[in-house]
């Protein structure tokens, strides 16, 4: 069996490693934050049980990718969680999507790119300086239900 053990000493900035070191690479790589919100909706000319009034605890996967900083870091995560709160969570947590968003059906498909637009510019104000761009979004509806839109297809225009 493993034996619990102590570090010998904690490593310390200019003793241990220096700045130069923090970074261990130029490759750009992915960033993700998982957010949930409660809301409740409704879907127009749909025959299912999601026809009637009902809720769920959504769940919305927040990717960007860059480059690490000096420091080894792509974001924040407190930036993103700021992000989201600011652009999603404060305008659709506990609210009836069907009034809040743009006129549309509010499946999960078109809830995600609706999402995608309230996020690529902030994330592109943000973060320009550091070449981190918004990557993909998965809007979970249910634990095994989700749609997703990704930075290659929401470019294409179609």
């Amino acid at each position: 069996m493993d034996e619990y053990t102590v570090p010998s000493h904690i490593q310390t900035l200019h003793r241990d490693i220096e700045e130069h070191q923090l970074r261990y690479h130029t490759k750009r790589v992915s960033v993700s934050k998982a957010f949930h919100f409660d809301a409740a909706h409704h879907l127009h000319c749909y025959e299912g049980k999601c026809k009637s009034l009902h809720g769920h605890t959504y769940t919305l996967e927040f990717m960007v990718s860059g480059i690490p900083d000096k420091r080894g870091i792509v974001v924040d995560f407190g930036e993103l969680k700021s992000l989201f709160e600011r652009y999603i969570g404060s305008r659709l947590d506990h609210r009836y999507l069907n009034e809040v968003v743009p006129p549309m059906n509010t499946t999960a498909e078109n809830l995600v790119v609706w999402m995608w637009e309230q996020l690529v510019d902030a994330v592109d104000a943000l973060c320009k300086p550091r070449s981190v761009q918004l990557e993909q979004l998965i809007l979970y509806e249910t634990k095994t239900s989700y749609a997703m839109a990704k930075r290659e297809w929401m470019n294409d225009g179609q």
